[in-house]
């Protein structure tokens, strides 16, 4: 416990954030580098494979743990060559061998392959990336109700580059080894349904390499900005998720405006995502009636995710072990960005009592924060600075949370990815195992969604 406290202290002192930027969704991010210029980071060309049915070799895939005194100390592998055919992977294959001597073949060049990953908050509608560099001169004391201000004037200027940068982003998130997102759309009156039209015209675009649900954001406030009967239209517009906005803090009426935001959903039969950044007693509030309300209406079993979830932190060990099993029983997820402040959230103690967690990049470079890479391997790394002693066995498992638990050994050490009719979406790695990459955020070369390579290259 002194180890982890320790590193938090200083990941939080040399991160230079602070429990009050959390308000703003900015403590989870961390830079590691400053891109100069423009926002748009250098995304590496993507080379075409159109195959629909093709070996891939030279695949290096994790095969067990070697033990030492009852203990991971070694991850073994093996290079193998991955038949894919319509999106799936068919077969397994002794590396290089070819039954089917017509069909082509690529070489994976001994890379790593891991599970693709899954960017599970994000705002894909609303950036600065790929366009100049700013960033921003917020004034101390700013409050949310200033940030809202701001948006509002804001919004307009952003509006016609929306589907430019979240192309852009999408770029970005695929270099990194993400196919999969979830991201929130604002929905208010400034924006009314534009924002969301425009996402949707990408996402279309993209969808034969990327798939992304949309949660309708009311960033302004659900009552705040008397926003309910757009979200409705957003419901009837294919957004997937209901979303929300601290509802004391923003709404001032914490019972009415989760009402609101549930009786939305079972309207429209779509689950729920709601940003709780609120560290308060009213954050705890809120998150106990969300239970609550879960528990007593079986039509939300497994359909709502509390994004941020700051409150959890000002609990004690058993409070959470409470919470949080009641969470699991409910199928009640939390997205994280794994903050690196002073907030400690209980992210491994919720992992084992079974509630599902997952991670996103939130914002990337936008008049919410300047930070903010689009890697969910990234968000690994961090988990496992923050939360874990960091050997084979456990290094590995901090995967889980970049993957949505997919992981390519189970804690016995036995294979169970890749197999047979899993779906052809993967990220190869240059690193010898998943604990490498993790610890060392190791350098992607391709991306495949659904047997499609969607960035990077492989050898001809």
């Amino acid at each position: 416990m002194s180890e982890n406290k320790s590193r938090r202290e200083f990941l939080s002192q040399s991160g230079k954030m602070v429990t009050a930027a959390a308000l703003f969704g900015a403590t989870s991010q961390v830079a590691y580098a400053a891109t100069p210029g423009v926002a748009n980071c250098e995304v590496k060309g993507t080379m075409t494979l159109d195959d629909t049915h093709y070996y891939l070799d030279n695949v290096r895939l994790e095969t067990g743990f070697d033990y030492e005194n009852g203990s991971a100390a070694h991850t073994r592998t093996e290079l193998q060559t991955v038949e894919i055919e319509n999106g799936k992977i068919v077969a397994l294959r002794d590396n290089k061998s070819h039954p089917d001597a017509t069909l082509p073949s690529y070489d994976a060049g001994g890379k790593l392959m891991l599970p693709a990953m899954r960017d599970m908050h994000i705002h894909l509608d609303k950036t600065f990336y790929g366009g100049p560099w700013r960033s921003l001169n917020r004034p101390a004391g700013t409050t949310i109700q200033d940030m809202i201000k701001l948006e509002q004037k804001m919004l307009p200027q952003l509006q016609p580059y929306t589907q430019e940068r979240a192309e852009k982003l999408i770029d970005l998130i695929q270099s990194k080894g993400s196919t999969v997102a979830r991201s929130h759309c604002n929905i208010e009156p400034v924006s009314g349904l534009k924002n969301l039209e425009n996402l949707q015209a990408v996402l279309a675009r993209r969808q034969a390499g990327f798939d992304c649900e949309i949660v309708a954001f009311p960033q302004h406030g659900l009552l705040l900005s008397k926003s309910e009967p757009l979200m409705r239209d957003a419901m009837q517009a294919g957004a997937h998720y209901v979303g929300g906005l601290d509802p004391t803090n923003v709404d001032g009426a914490m019972e009415k405006s989760l009402d609101t935001m549930f009786r939305i959903a079972l309207d429209y039969n779509k689950g729920v995502d709601i940003h709780l950044h609120e560290t308060s007693p009213a954050g705890v509030a809120a998150v106990n009636y969300m239970v609550e309300t879960v528990e007593k209406t079986p039509e939300l079993k497994g359909k709502l995710t509390i994004s941020h979830a700051f409150a959890l932190a000002t609990l004690n060990e058993q409070q959470v072990d409470t919470l949080a099993t009641r969470m699991a029983a409910q199928q009640i997820t939390i997205a994280s960005t794994v903050p690196i402040g002073t907030l400690h959230m209980p992210l491994q103690q919720l992992r084992e009592k079974g509630v599902f967690v997952m991670t996103g990049t939130d914002s990337v470079i936008d008049h919410w924060s300047p930070f903010g890479l689009g890697d969910m391997l990234e968000k690994a790394n961090l988990y496992a600075q923050l939360y874990i002693h960091p050997n084979e066995q456990n290094l590995s498992r901090s995967l889980a949370i970049a993957t949505g638990d997919v992981l390519p050994l189970n804690d016995k050490g036995e294979r169970v990815w890749p197999k047979a009719q899993d779906d052809a979406s993967f990220v190869l790695v240059d690193a010898s195992c998943s604990a490498e990459a993790v610890a060392r955020i190791s350098p992607r070369t391709a991306t495949f969604h659904k047997g499609k390579m969607v960035w990077g290259s492989v050898n001809v």
